[in-house]
Order: structure tokens, then C-alpha cells, then sequence
């Protein structure tokens, strides 16, 4: 079993330099959050003593990670964080969290019936419903839901080819693939077919990242084992397109979860790192279409930063000729998942994000390459300018056919 990670989180490594505070976006747009320094190393050594330390606005982290991503010494500053709410809230989680935890469940609910429910939930009357009932702020939109999701469309379209294959890989689509966005599970299958590689699915639940944010860490935890027994009956390597489901399944589950995903962690890989790695090798060989142009601007979600994989989604995107790439300041978009659906957040969600809708407004991109869905859902709502997952621009991009000779 794995060592219980609450105690080696190493808060005592902490020398104080506040480099955490300064990088954290919430600090500057909301004086209630005490911030990561505060929040994290210095409220865990009163909470060690005395439970009442507890501070509830601890709610107000974002669980970006930028404070992790900046910390001299590797303090986890943001698991010492969700560790404490999970530890001394005690107070049952709202109607309104319980419904943004259950991203899968609101997905199954609201499949059969999709374009009314999608037509529904952009009335005023609806919005202003969420806001006053549940605390869904009334600015914010929804990302539409599919009549058809992508495993219906795998199953139908792609399942029966998979096995020709050489090289085999499995997949966690996560839930906006499944139920907002089967363009993206579509685009992976057939790039990673292209290049000699079959795709299996896996028999997965919710990665539980909005579980661990609203308080439902018990269903997090059952979430959590589930997937890990399901990718441990698996071999071989298993692709992601979402950069926050990627960072759960690899350091949330036995970080914040206390999970022991040991014998799987190093297996779960975002699909352009793989592909990255598969060129570097001089596995594969890629051909581009004739005549593609585009320019894009490049948003690095904080999770992806935390990661430390954005280098190689950039690699792969520079080699698309006609393909303009313009890196975007670093910036955190501030919707952190269902953190900028909630009434209280809504403001400072905004403010957070104002920087980078500048940036992306000063480039003017044909579109924007995130490899994060709710990064998407704010950037689009905020700007008006399409996101596009990179496994996604890589299938615009490719010759499919002709890499497949290749």
C-alpha cells in the first residue's frame, strides 16, 4: 500500500518566501481567501493542533496548482489545502455542489432529451431560476450537451477495426468527451488508427476531480478505485485528451485521495505526449495536408502547467506546416471546473480571467489550442473565440490516409 501522503506532504519545507502567494490568481480578486502560504503550510501547523483553526474559506482555493508549480522547495501546497477541507468540513455538500459533482450523472440525465435541455438552459427564466434556487450565477453559460455521445459513435463506427492494430492503447475519454464533446474522442481515434495504433475504452467513471472541488470526497474515493482497478486489468499505455482529468488520475488519486495508484500512474499519458514520444522514437511518420493554414494561440491550462507536459502539445503543433503558433502569456483562465459556475466566484472568476481574454484578444487567432474542456467553456464564453483540443487540430491538419500509408 501506498505511504499515507497527507504526511508527506511536507509543509515544514515551507520557508516562508510567499513565491506561492504572489503566483496564486485568486489573492489579488478576493480578499476572503487568505491565500496559498496562509491557507496551506502556516494553517496546517495550527490545525495539527487545534481543529478550530480551520478556516472555511478555504472553499475559495481553485486547486490550480500554479502555487505548487511555483513553490522553491516542492511543497504541495494545494493538496495540503483540499487535504484540510476534506479532514474538517463537516458540513453536508449543497443540492447546488452535489449537482456540479455528478458530471457524469447530469450528462446521463440530460442525454435523451439534449437539445431541449440545451434550448432550456440558455432562458433567461432558467438562468435567473439557477441563480436565486441554486447559486448558478445567471452570466454564466453552459456547455451543450450531445444526443449521441462519443461511445455510441466508437462503438458503431470504429470498435470492430481496432484490433488490426500493432501497437495497442487504452483510452479515458472523461466525461465531457462522453457527453459535450465526442469531437475529441472521435479525432484521437482516428489520428492514433492513422498511425498504426488501436484504441480499446475502459470501463471508467468520472476521473471525480469535481467530486474532490465540492466536497463529495467519499464519492471521489469510490470513483477513484473503481478506475484504478479498471486501468490495472489493462496493459500497455492509456491516453487522455484532458489535461485535469490526466493530473487526478496521476497525482490527485493517492495525493488528495489517499488512493494508491502506484502500479498504473506512469501508464496514464496525454495523447500528444504519446504521440510526441512516438516520433521522437521514429515510430510513426505524419503527413499533413496541402494547403492547411491557420493561426492559433496556444493557452497552457494550470493543470497542464503542473503537469509539465505543455512542451510537448507545442513540439507537435510546430510541426503542422502552415500552422502559426502564438504562445499566450501564462495565465489561469478562472473557471477551475465548476469554480466559476458558483454565484460567489463568479466575479472574481472573471477578473482572474480578464488577462488572458485580453492576450487572446490582441492576437486575434483563428482559434485557441487548450487541451483543458472548461478552460474551452471559459475562454469561448469570454471571448467569443473557438477552442479546439490539439488532438483535434492535428486531425484537421493531417492526411489521414496518406499517414497511413506512411
Amino acid at each position: 500500500m501506498q505511504e499515507n501522503t497527507f504526511s508527506t506532504h511536507a509543509f515544514e519545507e515551507c520557508m516562508k518566501c510567499t513565491v506561492c502567494t504572489a503566483y496564486c490568481p485568486v489573492v489579488p480578486v478576493n480578499p476572503a481567501f487568505p491565500g496559498p502560504k496562509q491557507a496551506g503550510p502556516d494553517g496546517e501547523r495550527f490545525r495539527l493542533k487545534n481543529k478550530l483553526f480551520f478556516d472555511d474559506n478555504l472553499k475559495y482555493c481553485m486547486n490550480c496548482k500554479r502555487c505548487e508549480v511555483a513553490c522553491p522547495s516542492g511543497v504541495r501546497i494545494g493538496d495540503i489545502i483540499q487535504a484540510a477541507r476534506q479532514r474538517y468540513t463537516h458540513q453536508a455538500p449543497s443540492l447546488r455542489n452535489r449537482i456540479l459533482a455528478n458530471t457524469d450523472r447530469m450528462g446521463k440525465l440530460a442525454r435523451p432529451a439534449a437539445p431541449a435541455v440545451n434550448a432550456l438552459i440558455r432562458t433567461p427564466l432558467a438562468r435567473t431560476s439557477l441563480d436565486r434556487v441554486l447559486g448558478i450565477d445567471a452570466h454564466r453559460t453552459f456547455p451543450a450537451y450531445v444526443r449521441h455521445g462519443f461511445i455510441r459513435w466508437f462503438r458503431r463506427e470504429a470498435a470492430a477495426r481496432q484490433d488490426r492494430y500493432p501497437l495497442q492503447v487504452s483510452f479515458f475519454h472523461g466525461c465531457s468527451t462522453e457527453f459535450q464533446h465526442p469531437e475529441v474522442g472521435q479525432a484521437l481515434v482516428e489520428v492514433l488508427n492513422a498511425v498504426g495504433v488501436g484504441v480499446r475504452l475502459l470501463d471508467e467513471r468520472c476521473c471525480g476531480v469535481a467530486m474532490i472541488a465540492n466536497g463529495l470526497f467519499k464519492a471521489a474515493r469510490r470513483n477513484a478505485r473503481h478506475n484504478v482497478r479498471a486501468l490495472a486489468a489493462t496493459d500497455g499505455p492509456v491516453v487522455t485528451v484532458s489535461s485535469t482529468c490526466t493530473l487526478t488520475l496521476r497525482d490527485e488519486y493517492p495525493s488528495v485521495l489517499e488512493i494508491d495508484n502506484a502500479a498504473v500512474r506512469e501508464r496514464v499519458v496525454l495523447v500528444e505526449k504519446f504521440l510526441y514520444d512516438l516520433l521522437e522514437a521514429g515510430r510513426i511518420r505524419l503527413v499533413f495536408k496541402e494547403g492547411y493554414h491557420a493561426r492559433a494561440a496556444s493557452h497552457v491550462p494550470c493543470h497542464m502547467l503542473r503537469l509539465g507536459w505543455s512542451v510537448f502539445t507545442r513540439q507537435l503543433l510546430e510541426r503542422i506546416p502552415g500552422l502559426e503558433l502564438i504562445p499566450l502569456p501564462s495565465q489561469c483562465c478562472g473557471i477551475a471546473g465548476t469554480y466559476g459556475f458558483k454565484k460567489e466566484n463568479f466575479a472574481a472568476s472573471q477578473a482572474i480571467g480578464q488577462p488572458l481574454f485580453d492576450a487572446i484578444a490582441s492576437v486575434d487567432p483563428d482559434f485557441v489550442a487548450c487541451e483543458c474542456e472548461t478552460c474551452k467553456w471559459q475562454i469561448e464564453m469570454s471571448t467569443g473565440y473557438k477552442v479546439l483540443n490539439p488532438i483535434v487540430v492535428l486531425h484537421e491538419a493531417l492526411d489521414l490516409e496518406a499517414t497511413a500509408r506512411a
